[in-house]
């Protein structure tokens, strides 16, 4: 494709800016230090209209492992410790957008659930897709094999299937917005309204009493 160029999913993206009709940022904003940051980054690399696609792992994702791993280490150990980097929710997400100078925000998400015959399988999973525990105050030391029988016989309890196979959900938000520019649709003003919703819905308005 002309034009098209992968960069390094590092804290400062190489890009020019004012230099791209389209940035993807695919599946590296939940890594981000700064996600704010890399989004000002791609707002500022797009020309006026540019258009902005991110997509990132989200707050539901592996929630079922992140309460089984707490649960288990609790038990255990008496502590907690980081074991999954915590992810925004699509709410956040979406006020990211504007705070990144980017209009026209829309933040949706999509949920898929996987299956797996065990919880070690599903951890397996994780490390051959790059997305280990890479926390800054996760343990220096190897988690107690307690632990981790704990958490595969809770996981097991509260959320396997009928077939006996454990679900893993993973929660993937994706996020659009635009460069500003004075041909994009413009809110209009407040009170400024020519039609009645009520008339478009066929339906009766009934005014609030004081």
């Amino acid at each position: 494709m002309p034009g098209l160029r992968a960069i390094p999913d590092t804290d400062t993206l190489d890009v020019q800016p004012g230099a791209h009709d389209l940035v993807i940022h695919a599946m590296g904003l939940h890594w981000a230090s700064d996600p704010v940051g890399q989004l000002i980054q791609c707002r500022r690399a797009l020309r006026p209209d540019g258009f902005l696609l991110a997509c990132l792992f989200g707050g539901q994702t592996l929630h079922e492992l992140r309460t089984a791993l707490a649960e288990a280490e609790a038990q255990v150990t008496g502590g907690l410790s980081p074991r999954i980097a915590p992810m925004a929710e699509i709410r956040d997400l979406g006020a990211l957008l504007q705070r990144a100078g980017l209009a026209l925000p829309v933040a949706d998400s999509l949920k898929l659930t996987v299956t797996y015959p065990d919880m070690t399988a599903l951890m397996h999973d994780l490390r051959h897709m790059g997305e280990g525990n890479a926390l800054a105050h996760r343990l220096r030391h190897p988690t107690r094999r307690a632990v981790f029988e704990r958490a595969a016989a809770i996981y097991a309890a509260e959320h396997a299937l009928p077939d006996g196979r454990l679900p893993a959900t993973f929660e993937i938000i994706f996020l659009t917005g635009w460069a500003p520019d004075e041909t994009q649709p413009q809110p209009l003003r407040p009170g400024s309204a020519t039609q009645r919703l009520a008339d478009a819905l066929g339906t009766r308005e009934t005014p609030l009493k004081d």
